[in-house]
Parts: structure tokens; C-alpha cells; sequence
């Protein structure tokens, strides 16, 4: 891992306070098996949608229909999994931007996941980039898991069961080991 920190630099993760729990999954579901931009240009589109918002509230979501919101660019799947985003909103399923502050890593996860399209992977996401939780590790990840067995030399990647194991080592700064890990194929010596 020293070797890797040296190669990779400094870990410039800074959380992303002024996101509200809703707009980081809205904007995290965009992202889901696409590339960035093309999620980006999707979320620029859905934005336009309404003027004068710099991110719409969850309650703004019923003035707009599907036909809108596929036309922006969000698959059908994506479509109903913000629909279910703003009513777990509104119900305070997912909590506010003062109330997650409150909660512990499990129960953030617990009660995010059930949100239409929301996995413990993009919770974790959540919990390391936009509330800079220090102690995250997503030991499904095929970065992480990837990264790892670059790092340390590993003929095959290790399984999620001794990734969860192998990351004790890194305790309380587990986040700060995961964006490394994500490094590692970025920066593997010649």
C-alpha cells in the first residue's frame, strides 16, 4: 500500500456537503452502468426541467411526466427508481441532509436500500464521497477488489468474504484505502 500512496498521491476525497441526500442517489442512479458524461449530459437535461432550480426538491418531481423524464435520457428502470426517490423522500425513508448526520453507516445503509434501484454499493459511494464517512468499505466492488489484488501482488482477485477480512488492517481509514484501491490500475509501476 506505501508504494501504491506514493504513486497515487495525496486522497483528495472531500465530501459533498451541500448535495442533499436525495440529489447525490438521483444523480448516483444517473451514473448506474454509464459512462460519466453521458450521465452528466442526463442530468443537465433533467435539471433543465425545471428553471430556476439548481436541483429539484422531491415534490417538484410530480409536475414533470415519465415522457419528460425519458426524454432527458433516464431508461424506464431509471425513471420509476427516481419516482420511488422522491416518494422515500417525502415519506423520510431517506433522511435529511441534518438527520443522516445523526446515523451510523448501517443504518444509513438499512434504510436506503430500500429505495427502487438503490444497492448497498451506491449507498457506500454515498457514504465515502458525499458525507466523507472514513470507515466505508465495499467489499463487492470490482475496483476494490481489483485494486487490491494489484497492490498486493494477488494471482486472482479475492473474494468479498476475504476482502472484509483483509481491509481490517486498514481500520478506521477504510474509505481513504478504497480510493487508493480504485488508484491502483492508474498507477501501476511499468
Amino acid at each position: 500500500m506505501r508504494g501504491l500512496i506514493e504513486r497515487a498521491g495525496p486522497c483528495p476525497i472531500e465530501p459533498q456537503r451541500l448535495r442533499s441526500p436525495f440529489e447525490a442517489l438521483v444523480r448516483a442512479v444517473a451514473h448506474q452502468q454509464l459512462h460519466g458524461k453521458a450521465a452528466e449530459t442526463i442530468l443537465g437535461r433533467f435539471i433543465a426541467l425545471f428553471p430556476g432550480r439548481r436541483f429539484p426538491k422531491p415534490e417538484q418531481l410530480a409536475a414533470v411526466d415519465d415522457t419528460a423524464l425519458r426524454a432527458a435520457g433516464f431508461s424506464a428502470a431509471k425513471t420509476a427508481a427516481i419516482r420511488d426517490l422522491a416518494a422515500k423522500a417525502l415519506d423520510g425513508t431517506i433522511p435529511t441532509a441534518r438527520s443522516i448526520a445523526r446515523l451510523d453507516d448501517e443504518e444509513i445503509i438499512a434504510r436506503l436500500i430500500q429505495v427502487r434501484g438503490v444497492g448497498r454499493w451506491t449507498v457506500e459511494m454515498m457514504l465515502i464521497f458525499k458525507l466523507g464517512r472514513p470507515d466505508v468499505w465495499p467489499v463487492d466492488d470490482f475496483g476494490v477488489r481489483n485494486g487490491y489484488r494489484l497492490a498486493y501482488g494477488l494471482p486472482a482477485l479475492p473474494r468479498p468474504k476475504e476482502l472484509l477480512a483483509l481491509g481490517d488492517r486498514f481500520r478506521p481509514w477504510r474509505s481513504v484505502a478504497t480510493w487508493y484501491l480504485y488508484r491502483a490500475a492508474e498507477v501501476r509501476e511499468p
